[in-house]
């Protein structure tokens, strides 16, 4: 029997690890630069959480989760989002209280049932933050601004920033009935799922993929122009805030976000370099998402990021991360004494620095050197019968031919300076 990889998943292979690990490496320096500190939750959970916290009209919960009974029949289910979780354990653990904040930020897989696109996987990976505790609309700001730096770091030029309010549940059911007089007419031409959304919620139009409703959806009243006081003011907050910053951005009156638990702040980076598929993440704020599940009622606003489409987007631009650790191969020819050496130096440089070699004895000089040329590895150690002599090894870059001999009590350091690398942020 042939096995292959799940529809809608992927192998990630070593030669493209490294590309992965700079950017969660990246993510990490960059959340924790900012104050945010890392948090880890379960990669299911009880499908009620996300029923309550996502909402029962999204595509998410209607058509994505991957939902599955137990063996004591309790329906769980894999994560297709990481902020219901998060807002869960904050609750759970007693910690999600007013007058407490939190800066948090995960990074991992999510799970969702939807047709395979380029850069759109049923297993996809996050990154993503949660400021919980504020609503001042500087947590927003600091939150885009997050997500706008990381991005910056890679020398991303062609991104964009969109920017909504979709307003509380105080001001928007006097929009949604804006919504309904003006779908009205087009409610027969809509599709199935959008003729269920028109009577629940229909903000979740904006969000069908439908070609016939979108365009229907083209000419709806701006949800801008029917904020309640309280809602515009923390609008022209957010962008004050982001204005002073010289952050630029553009207004999407039509951006509603595919999850139910956003209030006020919607936002979106999108690269603007590519058409289809150009989000990169998104995000805004979620008031009432921990009372929603079972908690006080404490302010947050967030983002997610899909590291798929982030590495998509630095690749056709040209500026893939390298995070792999410079490899260093220790070559060895001659006895006992020099391979028994060569293991111990193997070890001991281990301690400091990337350092493999052929497992094979015998072997000549050239054949190990063709080994390491394979790995990859940027230096080779030479050890011979001269260098144990000597107490010295020959240090030779792999990519240039040049070589030197160097004490082998100052080998590590020798190879540190040598592969420390030019540009360290």
């Amino acid at each position: 029997m042939k096995f292959q990889v799940p529809r809608g998943t992927q192998d990630i292979l070593p030669e493209a690890i490294g590309n992965w690990q700079a950017l969660e490496a990246r993510a990490r320096e960059v959340s924790e630069r900012h104050g945010y500190k890392e948090i880890r939750t379960p990669i299911f959970e009880a499908t009620e959480l996300f029923l309550r916290g996502v909402g029962e009209t999204t595509d998410i919960v209607t058509k994505e989760m991957y939902t599955f009974a137990d063996k004591k029949g309790r329906s769980l289910t894999l994560r297709p989002e990481g902020t219901a979780g998060v807002m869960r354990a904050l609750v759970e653990h007693g910690v999600a209280q007013a007058g407490r904040m939190h800066r948090l930020w995960y990074v991992g897989p999510m799970f969702r049932y939807d047709r395979p696109q380029a850069g759109r996987y049923r297993q996809f990976h996050q990154w993503g933050a949660e400021c919980v505790g504020s609503a001042n609309p500087n947590a927003d700001v600091e939150i885009i601004l997050l997500l706008v730096d990381f991005l910056a770091s890679f020398g991303l030029e062609k991104t964009e920033v969109k920017l909504n309010s979709v307003g509380h549940p105080g001001c928007r059911p006097a929009y949604a009935e804006k919504l309904r007089a003006y779908l009205a007419p087009f409610k027969d031409a809509l599709c199935a799922d959008c003729k269920e959304r028109f009577e629940k919620n229909p903000l979740r139009i904006l969000d069908c993929k439908v070609p016939h409703d979108k365009a229907v959806a083209q000419g709806i009243p701006s949800i801008l122009d029917s904020l309640c006081d309280e809602c515009r003011t923390h609008f022209d907050g957010v962008r004050a805030g982001l204005d002073a910053l010289g952050v630029p951005y553009t207004l999407d009156p039509k951006l509603v976000r595919g999850l139910d638990y956003y209030t006020k702040t919607a936002f979106e980076v999108h690269d603007t370099a590519r058409g289809a598929q150009s989000a990169l993440g998104g995000g805004g704020r979620y008031d009432g998402l921990i009372a929603d599940v079972g908690g006080p009622q404490v302010p947050g606003v967030g983002f997610s990021a899909g590291i798929e489409r982030i590495l998509m987007a630095l690749e056709e631009q040209g500026k893939l991360p390298v995070a792999e650790a410079p490899l260093v191969f220790v070559a060895r020819a001659g006895g006992d004494a020099v391979e028994k050496h060569a293991l111990a130096l193997v070890r001991a440089l281990r301690k400091e620095l990337a350092v493999t070699f052929d497992f094979e004895s015998g072997k000549s000089l050239g054949a190990q050197l063709k080994h390491a040329d394979r790995l990859g590895a940027q230096v080779a150690v030479l050890l011979g019968e001269d260098e144990l002599a000597a107490r010295e090894a020959t240090v030779k870059d792999l990519k240039t031919g040049t070589q030197e001999k160097v004490p082998i009590a100052d080998l590590a350091a020798h190879l540190r300076g040598r592969l420390a690398p030019k540009d360290a942020r």
